[in-house]
């Protein structure tokens, strides 16, 4: 069972995801959370899979708590639960550790997709936004480029078309695909990429590649 925590000021957005995830067989929610500390001791109790940590939250926030619960409880992967165009929070969830983050409208099939790839370590992403969030954000800092590209320079040929393919929201399966290579092969080629570059997990990876400019390098 996927052990999922969700972190939401407002008690009917809570019920709804609850009411979603209780659809699925893998998945029980063990705990819920009104702000950012709670979920933190929530996460820390309970050994929380996945936490849904909504951004903004009075009491203390959602993008606080990121880095509390990775601190203390590593074996949660956390997704955050954001409004379009709340970009900027996003980023900083992002680089705080956050695996991905979900659209409040995303829809029910989605919601459950998205907590059981959560679990696996794979990150959240939706190409679309996240291109948009990388341009406007993270990219601001030029001054970071050369670093990223000396970073990636570190990488075989080989372990660059696979974080292309990560830096595009490809899973696992697909990226095997796409190369004519085993899953547990491209997992491998993922873990040592994020060795390599020391990057915390997949999106910190992606982040990179983008500030690199692997992503339109020929």
């Amino acid at each position: 069972m996927i052990r999922t925590l969700i972190a939401d000021d407002e008690k009917l957005m809570r019920a709804g995801i609850r009411l979603i995830l209780d659809h699925a067989d893998d998945i029980e929610v063990v705990a819920e959370a009104p702000d950012g500390p709670s979920a933190v001791r929530a996460c820390h109790e309970h050994e929380i899979d996945v936490a849904l940590l909504d951004v903004h939250m009075p009491g203390g926030d959602g993008l606080t708590a990121v880095a509390e619960i990775a601190r203390l409880s590593p074996r949660t992967n956390i997704a955050m639960l954001t409004a379009f165009g709340d970009d900027h929070n996003v980023a900083e969830a992002l680089r705080a550790g956050a695996i991905g983050f979900l659209l409040k409208d995303t829809g029910p099939t989605e919601l459950i997709r998205a907590v059981r790839v959560a679990a696996t370590g794979e990150s959240i992403l939706s190409p679309q936004i996240t291109r948009r969030l990388i341009e406007r954000h993270l990219l601001a800092d030029d001054g970071g480029a050369e670093a990223a590209k000396n970073r990636i320079r570190q990488l075989t040929d080989t372990e660059r078309d696979v974080l292309r393919l990560v830096s595009a929201g490809l899973s696992n399966a697909d990226i095997a695909q796409r190369l004519y290579m085993a899953t547990g092969t491209a997992k491998a080629h993922i873990s040592r990429i994020l060795t390599k570059l020391d990057c915390a997990n997949r999106v910190q990876a992606a982040i990179l590649a983008h500030e690199s400019g692997l992503l339109t390098d020929p």
